[in-house]
């Protein structure tokens, strides 16, 4: 067995207690915490029920309803009719008793927000927003509505 020059040791392998030893010690400390906190181990996270299957709770913040004038009747409708009269939405959106449905026209990007008005009621679209597709500037939302219907 040959001995290893001590040119190549010093190169590879720092003394024992040498600053640049220390400093190794150091990053392959430091390197194996944060893998460790890549390793989980702990519980997983709690499966929820879709939202639709959650109960409402009895305390249900009530929207501000937009006017429902030249809106052609969106204003108060229910998802099922949304869906009924515009079609597949681009954007189907839950976050507890909200929901967002986009849909797209050529010109226009229209959102519908729907909110239960009260803690018993069915959820209606409260709010409509549009603009659009080049830009976001805002667009009418009655034209946009007749453009979705058209597609």
């Amino acid at each position: 067995m040959s001995a290893v020059p001590t040119a190549m040791m010093k190169a590879c392998c720092p003394p024992r207690g040498s600053a640049a030893m220390k400093g190794a010690a150091l990053t392959l400390l430091a390197g194996a915490m944060l893998l460790g906190g890549c390793a989980g181990g702990g519980k997983p996270a709690p499966v929820r029920p879709p939202a639709s299957a959650q109960p409402r709770g009895t305390v249900v913040r009530v929207p501000q309803v937009m006017a429902p004038q030249g809106l052609d009747g969106v204003i108060g409708a229910s998802a099922e009719a949304l869906l009924k009269r515009f079609g597949t939405p681009r954007i189907d959106l839950t976050e507890g008793d909200a929901r967002k449905l986009q849909f797209a026209g050529a010109q226009c990007v229209l959102d519908i927000f729907i909110y239960p008005v009260s803690a018993v009621a069915q959820p209606t679209a409260t709010h409509v927003a549009a603009r659009q597709r080049q830009g976001g500037a805002p667009a009418d939302p009655g034209a946009c509505i007749r453009e979705v219907e058209q597609r």
